[in-house]
């Protein structure tokens, strides 16, 4: 049933936005959650947290007439309780039903596509280069960027073409000049905001190494090959080959302080290894991400800061709110790191998580052999990232 068919409820509901949401779950507040989404949709992804309780009746139970005390059972008390859907609509029907029930309620405005427009960033206090450097933050997805600041000028590292304005706006705000954005490598979880950036005069950047995937438009770009260095401000951004997670994964130390990883290595965990060549490949490419994080990664020194492009419910924030953390640290509490070749090969190939929602989709759409408007781009990320091998037995927790 499309949200738009939806009968308006006769009882008035109040709305909550998911800015607002979000504060009150960072806050420690208690929570509580009726998703009216289908089983399967839940299942994928939902609103979560320490103090989030969290149900699940599907929208199409509250359709018939009245709603009966064995459904109500179903229904947690809420002080409100708030219910939400896809986009808004089946939320709001369901919780003007609740409401004429004599339920205390509210839904989330635009649902969780709304949820899925929240972006945060957040200062990475430890960063000691020049300027400032800012770490984006995704909480309906888990995926990171970052923003570097300095002299007048500024950089991104993965950015989404969802938020391709916020960029421009914030390097404004913080009185700065979009100089540069860069990929990582060819996301398979959501539609990088480099061309994007560049249509609206950004230089963008894409690894050199990600050619042989068959980038379309490569060399309407700039790309970074191993070793290159880039200057923004007073700042530099060397570019560091980090195969493993994909052939062409790119790594770029920011202000010899913080190393963007893209989904190389993550301060839960380590990158999977199967997404470009599928399992028969995966075993190949994990051996290349062992020798990329032996050789390329460890050995910087100890108090450079990792940050990958995303986060999963495993990984804790650091002191700063960041999910960052220095490489010693990291060699130190995660297993993977300090594990033989072999070790390390069985050990991230036994239990993969599953692989990202219309990843075959995102991956033809950010080499450029697809297109999709912004809507559809939007919706094709809609979701978990699932870009790291399971944390499970990394940290031997």
């Amino acid at each position: 049933m499309d949200p738009d068919d939806f009968p308006t409820p006769d009882v008035e509901v109040d709305e909550i936005e998911p800015d607002e949401l979000k504060r009150r779950i960072d806050d420690g507040e208690s929570v509580t959650i009726l998703d009216a989404r289908m089983e399967s949709d839940f299942d994928e992804w939902h609103v979560d947290g320490d103090t989030v309780e969290v149900a699940n009746v599907p929208y199409f139970h509250f359709l018939d007439e009245g709603v009966d005390d064995d459904l109500l059972e179903r229904v947690p008390e809420g002080d409100p309780l708030v219910v939400l859907c896809a986009k808004g609509g089946a939320s709001e029907y369901v919780a003007g039903r609740l409401a004429e029930a004599g339920r205390d309620v509210v839904h989330l405005e635009e649902g969780m596509n709304g949820w899925a427009r929240i972006y945060e960033r957040e200062p990475v206090t430890r960063y000691d280069g020049p300027g400032d450097l800012y770490q984006y933050q995704r909480p309906s997805s888990g995926c990171l960027g970052y923003l570097l600041v300095t002299d007048g000028e500024a950089a991104v590292v993965d950015p989404l073409r969802a938020f391709t304005d916020r960029y421009l706006d914030d390097a404004a705000a913080l009185d700065a000049e979009l100089t540069y954005a860069f990929d990582t490598h060819i996301h398979a979880d959501h539609i990088s905001g480099v061309r994007a950036l560049d249509d609206r005069g950004v230089t963008g950047v894409i690894p050199e190494a990600a050619r042989q995937r068959g980038v379309t438009y490569i060399d309407d770009l700039e790309t970074a090959a191993d070793g290159d260095v880039y200057e923004v401000g007073a700042a530099t951004v060397e570019t560091i080959h980090t195969p493993g997670h994909t052939s062409g994964m790119t790594s770029y130390l920011l202000g010899e302080s913080l190393l963007a990883t893209g989904d190389g290595l993550f301060v839960e965990s380590v990158a999977r290894p199967d997404l470009e060549e599928g399992d028969e490949g995966a075993p190949d490419a994990a051996r290349q991400l062992y020798e990329t994080l032996q050789t390329a990664v460890l050995p910087l020194d100890d108090d450079v800061l990792v940050g990958g492009a995303h986060f999963s419910d495993a990984a804790e924030p650091a002191g700063d709110g960041t999910y960052t953390a220095p490489v010693g640290q990291l060699e130190a509490e995660m297993d993977a790191l300090t594990m033989d070749e072999a070790e390390f090969v069985d050990l991230i190939l036994s239990d993969m998580p599953p692989r990202p929602a219309n990843y075959e989709d995102i991956i033809a759409t950010n080499l450029g052999q697809r297109t999709a408007d912004d809507e559809k781009a939007f919706e094709l990320e809609l979701g978990p990232n699932n870009c790291a091998a399971s944390q499970d037995a990394l940290t031997g927790d």
